[in-house]
Parts: structure tokens; C-alpha cells; sequence
């Protein structure tokens, strides 16, 4: 009886350990031991010494982290983003919904080069902010304050170095190659 019983535990935590490691690997669940953090670095190309912008961001790696985005924040400070992470290159569009600032979204290449650039507005009042699209072409999209772009100098064609604080994921020198 109690054999059984233990055989059954055991099952029951075999099944869950397999479907919490499915629900990880089909991105619909965070995995505890990804990155929240991490730090994006811009330069005019990969072997410039001195970058444009280095900017503090919070991780957003899951499906669900990707839907809230920064609609759960009331602003960002200069310096601070919040950088999306995809498995590969794709085309995307981002909505401002549920947006209460306004912000730039920088989409950025496998190849760790900068591919489009929108200075996104926040929805006014009675407006969808899924209504407002901005598209573009990425592995990873950054969103920064409003501006912030502009006040840096960051341009489409520029380089982006990604270190990410995790064991798992440190992306460098994408402009010399290197893939995560």
C-alpha cells in the first residue's frame, strides 16, 4: 500500500516536471533561472570605445512578460529600458496598449545591428492603444524613454551589445558575429 502510494507520488512529480520543462521551452512560462536584468550598450560600431548609450533593462523573456511589457510601469527614467527577447529574428509589431508615457522602440537584428527606430506616443483619453502599431524586424526589441534615442544619438545601422544577467544568456560583440 504504501509502495503504491509512493510510486504514484512519484509519477505525479514526474508528469509535473515534464510539463513545467514544455511550458519553459515553449516560452509560455519564465524559467526560474532567467535573466531579470541586464545592461544594452550602443555603439557607432562594434570596435568603438566609447558607446552612445548604455542603458539598465528590465527582461522580458516569456510570452507574458512580453504582453505586459511596461504597461504595468508609470514612466522610465533616462539610462533605464525594458529589452524584449525572442528565440529568432522575426517580424513584429508592438502596441502601446494600456500605456500611460510615451516611449521609443528600437528593433535590433540577430546580427546585434539597430533595424528600425519608433518614437511611440502613449494612447490619449478614449483611445485603444492597440490601435497604435509600430513594426519592424528583430531577435530583441528595446524600449526607452520617449527621446531618449535622439538625445543619444542612436541611429538606425548602429551596434548593440547585450549582456544579460543570467548563466544562461550573455550576447557580445553581435557586430563582429557572435550570436547568443
Amino acid at each position: 500500500m504504501t509502495i503504491g502510494r509512493v510510486g504514484k507520488a512519484l509519477l505525479a512529480i514526474s508528469i509535473l516536471s515534464i510539463a513545467g520543462v514544455v511550458l519553459v521551452q515553449a516560452g509560455l512560462v519564465s524559467p526560474p533561472w532567467g535573466p531579470d536584468s541586464g545592461e544594452v550598450r550602443v555603439a557607432d560600431d562594434a570596435d568603438s570605445d566609447e558607446p552612445k548609450a548604455v542603458i539598465d533593462v528590465e527582461v522580458a523573456d516569456s510570452v507574458d512578460e512580453r504582453y505586459t511589457g511596461l504597461s504595468n510601469h508609470d514612466s522610465l527614467e533616462p539610462g533605464n529600458g525594458m529589452l524584449f527577447v525572442y528565440e529568432y529574428e522575426q517580424d513584429l509589431t508592438y502596441v502601446m496598449r494600456e500605456m500611460d508615457f510615451d516611449i521609443d522602440i528600437v528593433f535590433i537584428g540577430a546580427d546585434g545591428e539597430i533595424t528600425t527606430i519608433h518614437h511611440a506616443r502613449a494612447p490619449g483619453p478614449n483611445e485603444d492603444g492597440n490601435d497604435l502599431e509600430y513594426s519592424g524586424r528583430g531577435k530583441w526589441v528595446l524600449e526607452v524613454p520617449r527621446g531618449y534615442t535622439n538625445e543619444t544619438g542612436i541611429e538606425v545601422g548602429d551596434e548593440v551589445d547585450i549582456d544579460l544577467e543570467s548563466n544562461r544568456t550573455t550576447v557580445t560583440s553581435l557586430g563582429t558575429g557572435g550570436h547568443a
